[in-house]
């Protein structure tokens, strides 16, 4: 057996400018196992499609659930046919005395001098009590004219008190509990 040198790669090379096995001559046909070229182009693009489909539906949804209305009690009833069951944030003032039976809370809201009566499923916030300002997230409730809520986000102002009446209320607080 006669061994001949090899000059480079392109010795390996067939007729055909293809790695491997020469094909039959005159013929253009792939060597066996090699897959056209074109067939492989497409995998990347499907990738990239199915990435940017995926974050069209992510920032549609986040969009959609970030954009709740925001009524005051007043419009509210004024634009109930038109809220349907549709979930949006309801504001008002806490009237009365709230309601605790279970698991829900009900109580009134009013602004402008227009009352709603709500039913809050949960506990509310510590704030929570009446007379202070609240925004509630829900929606009518389809049978009665209630404004079904799940969540109560309390209102409060920006009144802030110096360290000196702090710390005066703290002595007066230590003073009343300890006699």
């Amino acid at each position: 057996m006669e061994l001949t040198p090899r000059t480079g790669p392109a010795d390996d090379l067939d007729g055909h400018g293809h790695l491997g096995e020469p094909t039959e001559e005159g013929t253009d046909a792939p060597r066996r196992g090699a897959r056209p070229r074109g067939r492989r182009r497409w995998l990347p693009l499907l990738v990239l499609g199915l990435v940017v489909v995926a974050i069209g539906v992510f920032v549609s949804k986040g969009l959609s659930e970030a954009t709740l209305y925001f009524r005051n009690a007043d419009e509210a009833v004024a634009q109930r046919d038109d809220l349907g069951t549709r979930r949006f944030r309801l504001q008002g003032t806490v009237v009365g005395e709230p309601v605790n039976d279970g698991d829900t809370v009900e109580f009134e809201v009013a602004y402008n001098g227009v009352a709603v009566d709500v039913r809050h499923v949960g506990d509310p916030p510590q704030l929570f009590r009446p007379g202070i300002p609240v925004v509630l997230e829900g929606a009518w409730d389809a049978q009665d004219a209630v404004f079904d809520s799940d969540r109560i986000m309390v209102k409060h102002d920006e009144s802030y008190e110096s360290k000196d009446d702090y710390d005066e209320r703290v002595r007066e607080a230590e003073a009343g509990g300890t006699g």
